[in-house]
């Protein structure tokens, strides 16, 4: 029997970004690999809507670690490690394809070389998401062969706005915004109002996003079995 992929995110925030968590999942179950169920909302509901689906599941974050506060919050507090016949995945991370994209959207966003360039990640309170949020700047400048620098909307420092007047300080004109979220939503307006060249759109939609996902629950199938 293959394991349902119970998708998990916290949607409450924004109508465009349940609708783009939605879509994903709609995305995910295309691929006809596994049965998906979609658990968006409060930590009452994702974790009503887990325990209601039958047999073994796996437990997949909708997210990038580092990227989103309130899911990571949210997957926190459900309490998922005495569900019999489940397992759960981490959230999204430092994989070399999704780097690789996010370097091409930060191109065809209209990032130039020369520009001061910024992962803006969302920030939590774990230091295994911290690092993840480390490990991907580092890849992303090895795939720019440019410096980048992170900052953060909430939680951690520095703060987004601290970096963008640091690379003003240090002479560029032009700031380009690696973006680190996985949809679209109510974040974004918060980039949009700093003052930047320009700003990459979120990972998701792409097919590397269902490719990776996928990928994680086919590696969690074994520790069911």
């Amino acid at each position: 029997m293959v394991p349902t992929m119970v998708l998990v995110a916290d949607d409450s925030r924004d109508a465009h970004r349940r609708e783009a968590l939605h879509g994903l999942a709609e995305a995910v179950a295309e691929r006809g690999e596994a049965p998906v169920e979609a658990a968006f909302g409060s930590p009452d509901e994702v974790g009503a809507a887990i325990r209601a689906v039958p047999g073994p599941k796996v437990v997949v974050p909708a997210f990038v670690a580092g990227g989103d506060v309130a899911s990571a919050h949210l997957l926190s507090r459900l309490g998922l490690g005495g569900l019999e016949n489940s397992c759960q995945t981490s959230p999204l991370g430092a994989v070399p394809s999704i780097v690789a994209d996010l370097a091409t959207r930060l191109s065809e966003a209209g990032g130039d070389h020369d520009d001061g360039v910024i992962l803006a990640a969302d920030g939590t309170t774990g230091a295994e998401e911290r690092q993840v949020v480390m490990d991907v700047a580092r890849m992303l400048s090895r795939r720019l062969s440019s410096p980048v620098q992170v900052g953060y909307l909430r939680t951690w420092a520095p703060s987004v706005s601290d970096a963008v007047e640091r690379l003003r300080r240090s002479g560029h004109d032009r700031v380009s915004v690696a973006a680190w979220r996985l949809v679209d939503g109510p974040d974004f307006d918060l980039l949009r109002g700093f003052e930047v060249t320009t700003i990459t759109e979120p990972l998701w939609p792409s097919d590397l996003v269902v490719d990776t996902l996928l990928a994680q629950h086919r590696a969690a199938k074994g520790r069911l079995s």
